[in-house]
């Protein structure tokens, strides 16, 4: 199993010319704002604030950069890999126009970053399906883009109720055969299991 040694801020960017340049494997991050894609990155990466927590949803409206150095002890491996965090969509108080930006912006990146591995597709775990979550899963079928779906904030329902709810949630978007990862960052919920999903990738 791989974990996370070192990790660092590369850059924010919009346009593909100001990405940063890359041969590493590179994992996407999306969801709806304050879903907790930055709490996500933080305790991947057990720095608490590498990706910064906004209070204000809808915040981040740039593409951020991290590279990742991780470690295999058993396998005596090491290597990088590269998290990019997308903006937030769905906040209400975001005028369409500039969600047009959002959506425009996401799109170069889809086109432009062929090191793309996978994309994490963030849902909180208390809600039921968004109509959103559906569009950008639907469209990374369409794409024949690798992702799965992480249930955030896991702590938040009664143990008893995770397996029933992520089988609800699985059925409301439609995943089929793709499993539901549920985490929690508070209580360090999912962490080997998200690490996997990238070891798998990584070979």
């Amino acid at each position: 199993m791989i974990r996370i040694v070192e990790s660092f801020y590369v850059k924010s960017a919009v346009e593909p010319a100001d990405y940063p340049a890359s041969a590493y494997a590179e994992f996407a991050f999306a969801g709806r704002s304050n879903v907790g894609k930055s709490s996500l990155i933080n305790m991947l990466t057990n720095k608490h604030l590498l990706a910064k927590i906004s209070r204000t949803p809808g915040k981040t409206r740039v593409l951020n950069f991290f590279l990742i150095r991780w470690k295999d002890d058993k396998a005596q491996q090491q290597g990088f890999m590269q998290f990019t965090d997308f903006p937030g969509y769905g906040f209400a108080e975001v005028g369409l126009a500039e969600q047009e930006k959002w959506r425009v912006m996401i799109d170069k990146y889809l086109n432009m970053r062929p090191q793309l591995k996978g994309i994490c597709v963030l849902v909180d775990i208390r809600h039921s399906a968004d109509p959103k979550d559906k569009v950008m899963l639907e469209m990374l079928r369409k794409r024949n883009i690798d992702h799965c779906v992480i249930a955030t904030k896991a702590d938040k329902i009664p143990k008893t109720k995770v397996k029933a709810t992520i089988q609800s949630l699985a059925k409301q978007l439609n995943l089929q055969d793709k499993e539901i990862i549920a985490t929690s960052s508070e209580k360090n919920i999912g962490l080997e299991d998200v690490l996997a999903w990238f070891e798998a990738r990584l070979t």
